[in-house]
């Protein structure tokens, strides 16, 4: 029976740094030599994944964008895509920008990943975002609304205080895939708009499909994991996980500081063989 293991990022694989120990990198290198089929399913894009799993060497698709896309680690190829159709792209934007709101668009435009922005009109928390991304070759800024708008749009991030984020998140949450959470490292309120199947559950499936796998067994420490762990044969929460993500696991490890997905996989590869 083939399985597909499948383990979110942050508060899961990487320490608090964030990043994949030493020890992670050096197990599940190993692990995937061995033709353990290992894959990672992130709120990341592939960009920030790839600076904080350096010494990791994915070979197989991985999920970004919580379930936006399914891309190759390596070559980047997107190999299967949910995106906006044009009418609800337009009409969110058109509503974002109404309130004055100054949201991050990440659009494909002519085949490549980008993020566009208006600096001028963003918040301090926007523009820290902005900041860290500066060298990044997504990084788009506009100078004009308009331009926001262009290519195919696929996800919209929001930083800012709770009175303004959780309306829009009431909003649109029976109608989208919204995401609205106190970010772990910076401590600011994120609300993450994609479309309705952009989700790590659909992707996750989609992937299982790809790898011509039998079943799923994955790992998680937030609420976006949450639809993951729905369709999966096996869950695994860390210790360090939300009390309601621990509810649904199949049973507890180790938590993200102390290599707890790492040190399951290889435990559960030594029972194998």
């Amino acid at each position: 029976m083939k399985t597909l293991y499948v383990t979110d990022l942050d508060g899961t694989l990487l320490d608090t740094t964030p990043n994949t120990s030493e020890y992670t990198n050096k197990t599940v290198n190993e692990l995937i030599n061995k033709d353990m089929i290992i894959s990672v399913a992130t709120a990341r894009s592939l960009t920030s994944l790839r600076l904080v799993t350096k010494g990791l060497e994915l070979k197989h698709p991985v999920v970004v964008h919580n379930g936006t896309f399914i891309v190759d680690p390596k070559s980047g190829e997107i190999l299967h895509k949910n995106i906006f159709n044009r009418n609800d792209a337009e009409s969110l934007l058109d509503y974002i920008l109404s309130l004055g709101l100054c949201p991050i668009v990440f659009s494909l435009i002519d085949g490549e990943q980008k993020f566009s922005y208006i600096r001028e009109t963003a918040n301090n928390a926007t523009i820290d975002f902005i900041n860290e991304r500066e060298n990044d070759k997504r990084n788009r800024r506009c100078y004009d609304k308009r331009e926001l708008y262009d290519g195919e749009i696929y996800y919209f991030t929001l930083v800012g205080d709770d009175g303004n984020l959780l309306p829009l998140y009431d909003k649109y949450k029976e109608n989208f895939h919204c995401i609205y959470h106190i970010d772990m490292y910076s401590n600011e309120y994120w609300l993450e708009i994609m479309p309705k199947n952009a989700n790590k559950s659909h992707s996750v499936l989609k992937l299982k499909e790809m790898l011509d796998c039998d079943k799923i067994v994955c790992f998680g420490d937030g609420t976006n994991d949450i639809d993951m762990f729905d369709i999966a044969d096996e869950c695994y929460a860390v210790e360090n996980a939300v009390p309601v993500l621990k509810e649904k696991a199949t049973n507890i490890i180790d938590s993200n500081y102390n290599n707890g997905v790492a040190k399951w996989l290889l435990m559960r590869y030594n029972d194998l063989v």
